[in-house]
């Protein structure tokens, strides 16, 4: 697998869980990049000094885990009854210091999959911060997009993380792999971060959803100096 894993170059892009597979052992940190839920949750989390704990699913093994950590579980976004989610803004009313489970297939599932190397989570409110965080901690940089997925669990690739994830490029320092190059050159072009998050795919279907205030929120470009840091299996500030 040497020719896939970009080891040629300081700044590395690969998609989703088999980016983290392939890029996690070759590279001294990774970034998880998931703009319109995840990454955006625990930035909005994080601002309430929360400890947000990844979780690959929502169901009773979640519940357990939850009741473990003598943290909140947050809900599916569909879940009207629910009061915390992976919509951003439910978060941003998160009291004080709480501990949060956060389910998601995405986001959650690649954080888990790091294994030992440095990890956090960016999206465009932190961009500028978890990049210059990311250089401090290391020089050979993966970033990875998480995608969506397909009825079929497949991947989609996801326009607004390809953007995300270029925009924490535009900050990082080094040679820069042809599909990194991509990534940033999608950001370069970008001249209206949140109209073009309101036509994509994903945010077309949260604006459908009624979740119009996610993308709001998720399109905010380095508006955040919080930097999530995954220590002892929780995101906290690094």
């Amino acid at each position: 697998m040497i020719t896939f894993d970009q080891s040629g170059y300081d700044i590395r892009l690969e998609w989703g869980i088999k980016g983290v597979e392939l890029l996690a052992p070759v590279s001294e940190v990774i970034i998880i990049i998931d703009v319109l839920s995840f990454s955006t949750c625990i930035d909005v989390a994080l601002s309430r000094d929360a400890v947000v704990y990844p979780y690959e699913f929502y169901n009773d093994a979640a519940i357990a885990f939850a009741a473990e950590k003598k943290a909140m579980l947050a809900s599916k976004r569909s879940d009207p009854a629910g009061e915390f989610s992976l919509s951003p803004a439910s978060l941003q009313h998160l009291s004080q210091g709480s501990r949060l489970v956060l389910p998601s297939p995405n986001g959650s599932t690649l954080s888990l999959a790091t294994g030992t190397t440095v990890t956090f989570s960016a999206c465009l409110r932190s961009a500028k911060a978890v990049a210059r965080a990311a250089m401090q901690s290391g020089k050979t940089i993966a970033v990875i997009p998480a995608g969506e997925r397909w009825p079929d669990r497949s991947l989609r690739p996801a326009y607004e993380d390809l953007l995300g994830a270029g925009a924490v490029i535009s900050y990082l320092s080094g040679s820069i792999s042809p599909e990194a190059s991509v990534a940033l050159a999608t950001f370069r072009s970008c001249v209206d971060v949140h109209a073009v998050l309101r036509r994509c795919s994903s945010g077309r279907e949260l604006n459908e959803m009624g979740f119009e205030e996610d993308v709001h929120i998720a399109s905010q470009l380095n508006v955040s100096d919080i930097v999530p840091r995954m220590i002892e299996g929780a995101y906290r500030p690094g």
